[in-house]
């Protein structure tokens, strides 16, 4: 740990060092992928200074002369500064383990309703209101780009993006098939049903990062449908996209020119290219996919919202909470958080 240490440290100092080169300072692009680099490394070496000036402590007290009345403060003093080493070699454990390249992206989310008719397009409903509400507690901003009202509320399909700090670095573990058992508004015998909506969550992708050929595009343009497919606009403005070679189509509708509409879809578009590619050549190289929290996978069932009981059980790492109504008004941290410690675990088993 210490030698990976070193090479961070001196990588630090070498960045600190172009940062204050007068040729850099006439190069933006390269200025902002220093000061990325600079950041990224910044909680680590600060971490690691410290440590080395524990241990440093720690080395001087060992050798001073243990005389009678100094040996009682020694002791006191060396197993605090005992206790603040371990507990900095946990963290820098954690700090050293690769990050994940997308986790500072905004991501594109897409809900369906799936199992249960209009009860599963409802809840849908209710999962998009409780990442609105928790990407409203992080100050982060939602568009949605393209809606399919489900006929008694909800939706049978709503995709928007959420743009701010580190979005997807909390929101990946959300792919998935999320369950919720409840009685429906509609049902008259008081029985609980089972209702299934879909969540999956990709990052956003750089233009660089995926070219797709003009060629390989069907465009169709039509009327932007509103609830009830009632007709929003009188012009073709609402926009659909098929990538011929994968079949993927993306709709986007709430933009009022249909060039903007064009644009968001196509981003869209690139966003679940790049995600289908990232999620094949996972499959290709590791064997051990099913084995770790983020899978991508959207039949895999992940979580569970029992209304009677006001509890919701994540059952990747079966962590229940029980606070069912907290968590439907975007109080998801202790949830996330229980997955990223999980996450970081099953990481450093494999280092």
């Amino acid at each position: 740990m210490i030698e990976r240490l070193e090479i961070l440290n001196n990588r630090y100092q070498e960045i600190l060092a172009e940062l204050n080169n007068p040729e850099v300072l006439d190069d933006f692009s390269k200025i902002k992928k220093l000061s990325k680099e600079q950041s990224d490394l910044e909680e680590t070496i600060e971490k690691y200074t410290t440590y080395k000036k524990v241990t440093n402590d720690i080395e001087e007290l060992n050798s001073m002369s243990e005389s009678a009345e100094m040996l009682e403060i020694i002791k006191e003093e060396l197993d605090q500064l005992t206790n603040q080493k371990a507990l900095l070699e946990s963290e820098l454990e954690i700090l050293l383990i690769p990050k994940d390249e997308n986790d500072g992206k905004d991501i594109i989310m897409e809900i369906r309703g799936a199992a249960g008719g209009d009860e599963a397009n409802i809840f849908a409903g209710d999962l998009f209101r409780m990442y609105s509400k928790y990407a409203e507690k992080h100050n982060w901003k939602i568009e949605v780009s393209h809606e399919v009202p489900g006929s008694s509320g909800g939706f049978a399909q709503i995709e928007f993006s959420i743009k701010g700090e580190n979005v997807y670095s909390k929101l990946k573990y959300e792919s998935g098939s999320h369950r919720v058992q409840r009685i429906p508004e509609t049902e008259t015998q008081g029985r609980v049903h089972t209702s299934t909506s879909t969540v999956l969550v990709m990052p956003e992708v750089d233009d660089i990062e995926i070219e797709i050929k003009e060629s390989d595009l069907k465009i169709d343009v039509f009327h932007s449908g509103g609830a009830g497919g009632q007709s929003v606009n009188t012009t073709n403005s609402a926009v659909r996209i098929t990538h011929l070679p994968t079949n993927i189509s993306v709709s986007c509708q709430n933009e009022r020119s249909q060039l903007k509409n064009k644009d968001k879809a196509m981003q869209i578009l690139k966003v679940k290219i790049y995600s289908e590619q990232q999620r094949k050549h996972e499959e290709m190289i590791d064997a051990d996919r099913r084995s770790k929290i983020v899978t991508g996978d959207r039949s895999e069932k992940i979580r569970t919202y029992n209304y009677p009981q006001n509890r919701v059980t994540d059952h990747r790492i079966n962590f229940s909470v029980m606070n069912l109504d907290n968590v439907m008004e975007g109080e998801i941290d202790d949830i996330i958080e229980a997955l990223i410690t999980e996450d970081q675990r099953l990481k450093l088993e494999e280092k």
